[in-house]
C-alpha cells in the first residue's frame, strides 16, 4: 500500500508541475503539450536501461550449475530404468 501512495504523490506532483507551467507562460503552450509525452518516453528509456544493466550484471552461479547438472544426470538414470532412451546421439 505504501508502494502505491508514493507512485500516486509522484504523479500528482507531477501533473500539478504540468498544469502550472501550462497556466504560466514560462515555456510556450505548443512545447508544454508535449511534456507528458515527453516523459513516457523517458520512462521507457530509463525502463530499457535498467534491463539492459539488470542483463550485463546478471550473475553466474557455478554451484547452481553444479547442482543442475547432478540433477539432470539423475533424471536421465530415472528414465533409464523406466526404459526411455535419453542418449543425445
Amino acid at each position: 500500500m505504501k508502494h502505491i501512495v508514493k507512485i500516486l504523490t509522484l504523479l500528482v506532483a507531477i501533473t500539478a508541475f504540468w498544469i502550472g507551467l501550462l497556466e504560466t507562460s514560462i515555456v510556450p503552450r505548443k512545447q508544454t503539450w508535449l511534456l507528458p509525452v515527453y516523459f513516457i518516453v523517458s520512462l521507457g528509456c530509463y525502463g530499457l536501461l535498467m534491463v539492459g544493466v539488470g542483463l550485463m550484471r546478471f550473475p553466474t552461479c557455478p554451484q547452481e550449475a553444479q547442482l543442475l547438472q547432478k540433477d539432470i544426470v539423475e533424471a536421465k538414470e530415472f528414465l533409464k530404468q523406466r526404459g526411455v532412451d535419453v542418449s543425445s546421439d
